[in-house]
Order: C-alpha cells, then sequence, then structure tokens
C-alpha cells in the first residue's frame, strides 16, 4: 500500500556518510518532533533527478526554512558513496540537503513506493515524490505521474501546497 497524507511515517533505517564512512540513520528519529521535507529520486545522476529534482530543493532551501521547515532529506536507492559524492555534485550538500541512501530499499518498499525499470538498469529503485511530515505524520504527499518530471515533487511545487 502506498503512503498517503495523514499515515505516520514507518521507521527504516539508511545510511549516511559520516566522518569516519557510512552511518546508519533511523527516519523515526529524523522526523520525531520535527518538520522535515522527505523528497525522493529514481537515482543519483540521472538526468532529471540531477538537473531539475535536486536543484529545486537547492534553490527553496531557504523558503521552506523560512516556513519551519526543519531538515530537507532527498532520499534515493543508491549506497551511502555514490549519495555523498552526488551531494557535493548538485551543491545539495553545501546547500543543507541531507543525502540518505536507501540502499536495500527498505524505506522505499515500506511506503510503497518501490519499482523496477531494468531495461534503465533501475532495479529496486524509489518513484519521485516529496513530502512534508509533522512530528512522523505525513501531511503532504506529492508523488508524481511521470517519472521524467519534477513538477509536483519538486522545490518550487512543494512550497505553492503548503
Amino acid at each position: 500500500m502506498t503512503i498517503s497524507t495523514g499515515d505516520t511515517l514507518p521507521d527504516a533505517t539508511l545510511v549516511q556518510m559520516g566522518a569516519e564512512g557510512p552511518q546508519p540513520v533511523q527516519m523515526a528519529d529524523k522526523v520525531k518532533g520535527r518538520k522535515v521535507v522527505v523528497f525522493a529520486v529514481p537515482g543519483a545522476f540521472t538526468p532529471t533527478c540531477h538537473s531539475a529534482h535536486v536543484p529545486s530543493f537547492v534553490r527553496t532551501k531557504d523558503q521552506f526554512d523560512a516556513k519551519g521547515v526543519d531538515e530537507i532529506i532527498c532520499v534515493s536507492c543508491n549506497d551511502p558513496f555514490v549519495m555523498k559524492a552526488w551531494g557535493e555534485a548538485t551543491g545539495a550538500t553545501e546547500a543543507g540537503i541531507t543525502m540518505l541512501a536507501d540502499a536495500s530499499s527498505e524505506f522505499t518498499k515500506a511506503i510503497g513506493m518501490d519499482f523496477d525499470a531494468p531495461p534503465a538498469g533501475l532495479v529496486a529503485r524509489s518513484k519521485r515524490y516529496a513530502m512534508l511530515v509533522e512530528d512522523g505524520k505525513v501531511t503532504l504527499f506529492q508523488p508524481e505521474e511521470n517519472p521524467g518530471v519534477c513538477d509536483v515533487s519538486g522545490g518550487e511545487g512543494l512550497l505553492a501546497s503548503m
């Protein structure tokens, strides 16, 4: 079942690169008592994700801060080494966006947003979406119908709905 507005975000262990290497991150700890934006992409360095989706949140980071958002988290079913390099390449890390790897697709599967596209080399990946989570509850959920665009799931699209 796909997650929707009003649902509680399930806990899952994701991975973030720390100063001493990969470190586990509990999603429940990230969202408890906080206002957090979570957006997901099919793959790091893939065209729409790299040139449009992540840059939309880099551009709008200050506007989310002004609306009381404590953290913006980018989730992708890649490994933490790729996510670190991608955050640096896009300016997301410098902008203060948290890059989390869902390497085993645990979180993505738990919220029903997983898909496979073997011809494109994408297996066990995340559909494109953005959500606002307040104290663990999804208050706004905006999945994309077309994986090649980031209209409702981009920074500007999410801001317009808040």
